[in-house]
């Protein structure tokens, strides 16, 4: 083992290393991975004696046969994904991948473990655990991204050479004849996502649907209590390669998985089958599944009671997707589960994984037909004593009820929103203004603000006084934009006055002065970027408000002051203009980007007076470590706030043209005609432009290809839901954009001739771009 490592570290660490010299190791390499194969099968997959010692050397490394085979498996798959000791296994790789394959059974000592602990079974399937199964799947992955075409066609050979050996040894009466099968069976779904791509693009020629039918097919009469692992691999590569199987055997798999969840099978066919349904269900037809889905949930609710830790995700996962599928049966559905979910939720508040999951399941229920209502006052008057008393609850208990509150409110109805209102909103506020769990804080934020989304302007009338509801509202603004309060408490306030901006705009008039220097003070004592750029979205919105003269709002600005600044203005842009590129989501994106070109529109001789950060000075000193950066920090330039916006949004262009154009350049010049505008270029006029049809071909789709762009990965559901009623998400920002320079082109070309000096090559040529005719 220690000549492994010592070999492993060569590889990694010398990048020079003779091939040629390296070949020699090769064949007495290769003797060891072979000849290792047939004492690790006696030893560990059919069980042998002692084959469960494990010694540790003087480091306290583990010594025994399986880490040795790891690590014989982990030198290998470095040896594949060097370039140049790549061509020196190249010729065998038929060969690795099928011995890999042998490698990858099941140990007795496994199928002991997992017989006994399902939750563990669970475990080691999701997580990428030390195990040569584990490493087997690296192996291969390694080997198609390493040979590509050859390295799939190997592993379909191999598979198929190791199916049929499967068969022979269960003709022969070998006890262990499954073992092989359902390695073959892992082997095929670890790398699922590499022969669905490579099947689509065309470079697997042979009937990769038929062969994983034939291989599944056969184990369906095998007996299920003789071989639960092997069914339980059987049911979860159907739920992998569902595209690839006929519609007929993925409903004989689906009616298979369901009767074994009502079934007394082991525990280990019964996570097959959830991760199957889990998969296969929100494909079914409903004709397929509609006869099978109160058997099917009742079944799930008994499961649910005997689950527990990683067992009790997956049945909630499935959980979701049955309830999903059984539409029809709704009004049915609801008093049967949810009893149920909001006893697991209540238990496990405090677990974020489980609890998310328990909503999730809630949310399902919710969204049925006819289901709201009666969900909604099965939980209202509990979590209504809960939120009246909070600092009597158990930890978590307060954060999850008003959690679960907000899911409640998420396109609820007007009535289900009024009878939140009338029973949580006082208490929510009083949260807020009196807790100091940030959690808690941050979740009746959130809740808050889903409830002036869903009440809107009726909502002020609710208790009677308008007048004494708005108060109600701008004190919690007040605490939230505390600038002593620590920034994780105020997460969600920008989400919230977005709010207030939006539903009551005539009532937060009179206060804008005040919020301003509200948001800059909390702005300054902000310790979290994604907080401040939350409040540059605001400040944004407030631009938009003030799109008739906009020049009054700058005016405002350079009249509230800043700490260490002149003037708010000028505190705000120089923050603003660093964050833009970090401010994500769609919405996001599109509300500052086009208050930037607001701004710049008004020609106001006060923007050119403000100097922000321009490009980073690099730096000749060679690499900077941590002490150089503490007392080196980087050096900007500093630049004009007019060309630093210019080139903000002429960045923005070329991005969305680089992300979403580039697949289509022969159609740009279509693609990117000119926005004809022959007014005077106002700001109100672009904003006109750039909401009605235009000859631009980029529009919704363009912005939804940006949205990823700077969204890439996160879930803006909760602000897509707040922010939908607001009329800036009607303007196409690409249409925007490009009217914005075509009018400055056209009617102030000294001004935009300037502001080209400041671009860079790539923005220069994206402005280009949109201005040929």
């Amino acid at each position: 083992m220690e000549v492994l490592k010592c070999l492993l570290q060569s590889v990694q660490n010398i990048p020079s290393l003779p091939v040629t010299q390296f070949s020699v190791i090769l064949p007495p390499l290769w003797q060891t991975f072979v000849s290792s194969l047939k004492v690790y099968q006696k030893a560990c997959i059919e069980g042998g004696e002692d084959s469960h010692a494990v010694r540790y050397d003087s480091d306290g490394g583990e010594k025994s046969l399986e880490s040795f085979v790891i690590q014989l498996l982990e030198f290998l798959i470095t040896m594949v994904g060097n370039a140049r000791l790549a061509e020196l296994v190249g010729g065998n790789i038929k060969e690795l991948v099928y011995y890999t394959i042998a490698f990858q059974q099941m140990t007795e000592e496994q199928v002991r473990t997992w017989s006994l602990d399902a939750n563990q079974y669970v475990a080691d399937e999701d997580d990428v655990t030390y195990s040569c199964r584990v490493s087997g799947c690296l192996l291969l992955e390694e080997i198609i991204n390493a040979y590509g075409e050859e390295g799939i066609d190997a592993i379909i050979v191999a598979s198929q050479n190791r199916f049929h050996e499967s068969r022979e040894a269960k003709v022969a009466g070998s006890a262990d004849w499954w073992k092989l099968r359902e390695a073959t069976l892992f082997a095929f779904a670890s790398i699922s996502e590499q022969l669905l791509e490579a099947k689509a693009s065309g470079v697997i020629y042979c009937d990769l649907g038929n062969l994983i039918e034939q291989m599944i097919t056969e184990d369906m009469g095998t007996g299920v209590h003789e071989c639960p692992f092997l069914h339980a691999r059987v049911f979860f590569i159907v739920s992998k390669f569902r595209s690839l199987i006929n519609q007929r055997t993925s409903e004989q798999f689906l009616y298979g998985a369901v009767q074994a969840i009502a079934s007394d099978v082991p525990p280990p066919v019964k996570v097959g089958a959830c991760k199957a349904l889990s998969q296969l269900l929100p494909e079914s037809k409903q004709d397929v599944i509609q006869p099978h889905i109160m058997g099917l949930l009742l079944s799930l609710v008994d499961l649910l009671r005997q689950a527990s830790d990683e067992t009790l995700h997956l049945v909630l996962e499935t959980l979701q997707a049955a309830v999903k599928a059984g539409h029809s049966q709704s009004t049915s559905i609801e008093p049967i589960i949810s009893p149920i979910i909001l006893n697991v939720w209540a238990q496990h508040v405090s677990d974020p994984f489980i609890s998310i999951d328990a909503v999730e399941v809630l949310e399902a229920i919710k969204n049925a037909p006819g289901c709201i209502r009666p969900l909604v006052s099965r939980i209202l008057p509990t979590i209504g004593s809960i939120l009246e008393k909070p600092k009597l609850q158990p930890i978590g208990l307060v954060a999850g009820s008003l959690d679960l509150l907000t899911m409640i409110l998420k396109n609820a109805p007007a009535d289900v929103v009024k009878a939140v209102f009338e029973t949580c909103f006082n208490t929510t506020i009083q949260i807020i203004l009196e807790s100091d769990d940030h959690g808690e804080m941050q979740n009746a934020t959130e809740c808050l603000a889903a409830i002036l989304s869903g009440g809107r302007q009726e909502l002020l009338s609710w208790e009677g006084d308008p007048g004494h509801t708005m108060k109600k509202l701008l004190d919690v603004a007040s605490r939230l934009l505390d600038p002593n309060l620590e920034s994780s408490g105020s997460l969600f306030v920008g989400s919230y006055i977005l709010q207030l901006i939006l539903h009551y705009p005539s009532e937060m008039s009179p206060h804008t002065r005040e919020l301003i220097a509200a948001i800059v003070r909390r702005m300054q004592s902000c310790e979290i970027a994604g907080l401040k750029s939350s409040l540059v979205v605001i400040l944004a919105r407030l631009v938009h408000l003030s799109a008739a003269d906009v020049n009054q709002f700058i005016n405002l600005m350079l009249n509230i002051p800043a700490n260490g600044y002149g003037n708010s203005l000028t505190y705000v842009m120089s923050e603003w203009t660093k964050l833009q590129g970090e401010v994500q989501g769609a919405y996001q994106i599109k509300v500052t980007t086009t208050a930037l070109a607001l701004l710049l529109s008004t020609r106001n001789e006060e923007l050119a007076k403000i100097s922000v950060q321009g490009h980073l000075i690099k730096s000749d000193a060679g690499i900077k470590t941590r002490s150089k950066a503490k007392f080196a920090p980087d050096q900007w330039t500093l630049i004009p706030l007019p060309a630093k916006i210019f080139s903000l949004l002429a960045d923005t262009l070329a991005e969305i043209q680089e992300q979403v154009l580039d697949e289509d350049d022969d159609n740009e010049d279509s693609d990117w005609e000119e926005v004809s505008n022959s007014d005077g270029g106002l700001p109100q006029d672009i904003i006109y432009s750039s909401t009605v049809p235009s000859n631009v071909g980029p529009s919704v789709e363009h912005l939804d290809a940006m949205a990823k762009v700077f969204d890439e990965g996160e879930d803006d559901s909760y602000d897509d839901d707040l922010t939908k009623i607001d009329p800036l998400n009607e303007i196409k920002l690409v249409d925007f954009l490009t009217a914005f320079f075509s009018n400055l082109s056209n009617n102030d070309r000294s001004l935009f001739d300037h502001l080209c000096q400041s671009l860079s090559v790539s923005q220069s040529a994206a402005v280009e771009k949109v201005l040929r005719k």
